[in-house]
């Protein structure tokens, strides 16, 4: 990742209007800001949600609040929880989320 022609500057969160984006059950809240080909989010999972798709797309993402499941297509699974971080290349490994309880996220993508 290549970041230029970012100037230095304060993201206020909480003035970012949410978009909500339905999972196969369940929902996620997107927070997002784009610099260049750079995007961040906070991403809020809720209760039960499940994505309704396998993504190809390479994230690094860190979790704040909550546990989130990580599927891989070829079948293994990982547990995010505070703290926890992963990174996954484009195109790398097919990967999906769920949760039971709920979870929220700091992505770059």
């Amino acid at each position: 990742m290549k970041m230029s022609d970012i100037p230095f500057a304060l993201t206020q969160w909480q003035d970012i209007e949410p978009v909500r984006h339905p999972g196969e059950e369940g929902y996620a809240l997107w927070r997002s800001a784009q610099f260049n080909d750079i995007r961040v989010r906070i991403v809020e999972y809720s209760a039960g949600y499940k994505a309704d798709h396998w993504c190809l797309k390479g994230h690094i993402l860190f979790c704040l609040e909550g546990e989130l499941h990580t599927e891989l297509e070829d079948g293994r699974t990982f547990l995010l929880t505070p703290g926890v971080s992963y990174q996954v290349a484009d195109n790398a490994e097919a990967h999906r989320s769920s949760t039971q309880t709920g979870a929220k996220l700091f992505i770059v993508d």
